[in-house]
């Protein structure tokens, strides 16, 4: 089936609209109508060819939540007009050992993106700047529907993003958690670990958003511009979530953890970063990085969220509005995330 889209054309070009080819619906497929798609620091990157070269015409977007419309024959989780959602993957082999502990991000073969990615069908995967989409039903989450569904868009990505990590360092009651950055990650991270019960401090360049920060649920709010911070600051974490995608000072950050401390990477940016490695000598200190959760973690994610009254921050825009929201989010001009509201593709 053809829908309304809006692609990036080659490397570095604006998006346009287009029209683009679904599969038919197959017999463990959903058909979804996409009703808010997010905009994640991750689409700018690979439309702008930062993460090496790809395959345009290209149709962005991995934060995806609408309603199911049609069902394949053996799917029996979903049914027509549930609300559900599309996080980063959409397929994985399902037989690795790490799929088969509940890893998919990792899987061993490969785990298919949302987009920019080799379906197992051979044919290239579009994103979620469209009307509609089609899913292997195994990869489709159930939103609560106590969620906003805007607001919840960005949980499919910077929502398991940030909980992966934390749940997998034991954020909670009697830890002390660092964020560093408060963007469309941070925010999140924040929301999250406190709800998990750790006490949180929001590590910025500045001050300037310490009352976002502080009503978000941070504990304490320091700038790192500040060179007193990391001297007031040594050795005082657990565990350190870094949500920038730009060069940080990574052995100054390590040097704020306490023993057995661990600062976990999830922003992805573009150039190597430099540690010095008697930065993790003291404190027996690690550095290490996080790539969303698998399925049955992001659905655990989302229930969570609900439970908490956890939501993305958004501002929702027009589909002709994505590439002036791609400047705004690299001039870090967004509190905290940007969300199309796709029926303007219609």
């Amino acid at each position: 089936m053809r829908v309304n889209a809006y692609a990036a054309p080659a490397a570095g070009q604006p998006l346009a609209p287009t029209t683009i080819e679904r599969r038919e619906v197959g017999t463990h497929d959903v058909l979804i109508a996409i009703e808010y798609a997010g905009i994640c620091l991750s689409d700018i990157h690979t439309v702008n060819g930062d993460w090496g070269p790809q395959p345009f015409p290209l149709v962005p977007g991995h934060e995806i939540v609408g309603t199911v419309t049609e069902v394949g024959s053996a799917v029996s989780r979903h049914r027509v007009g549930d609300r559900v959602g599309v996080g980063c993957m959409v397929s994985s082999c399902g037989e690795c050992d790490n799929c088969r502990a509940g890893d998919e991000q990792y899987c061993r073969e490969g785990m298919v993106g949302t987009y920019a990615a080799t379906d197992r069908d051979g044919t290239t995967t579009q994103g979620g700047y469209s009307t509609h989409v089609v899913v292997d039903a195994d990869y489709v989450l159930s939103v609560p529907e106590s969620l906003d569904a805007a607001a919840a868009t960005p949980l499919l990505c910077a929502g398991i993003t940030t909980y992966s990590p934390l749940k997998h360092w034991q954020a909670g009651p009697g830890k002390k958690v660092a964020v560093v950055g408060l963007g469309g990650l941070g925010h999140m991270a924040v929301q999250i670990a406190h709800a998990m019960g750790a006490e949180v401090t929001v590590l910025s360049q500045s001050l300037k958003k310490q009352e976002d920060g502080l009503r978000l649920g941070a504990d304490h709010y320091f700038a790192t511009s500040d060179p007193d911070t990391f001297e007031a600051l040594a050795d005082s974490f657990d565990l350190i979530i870094n949500t920038v995608s730009a060069k940080i000072d990574v052995s100054a950050h390590l040097g704020l953890l306490a023993v057995n401390g661990a600062l976990v990477n999830v922003g992805a940016p573009p150039e190597p970063l430099d540690v010095n490695v008697f930065s993790l000598l003291t404190n027996r200190r690690s550095f290490a990085g996080s790539m969303i959760g698998g399925i049955a973690q992001t659905q655990e994610m989302l229930d969570f969220c609900a439970e908490h009254g956890i939501a993305s921050e958004v501002e929702v825009i027009a589909a002709d509005r994505v590439n002036e929201a791609y400047e705004r989010v690299l001039a870090s001009d967004v509190r905290y995330r940007f969300v199309i509201d796709t029926s303007t593709l219609a």
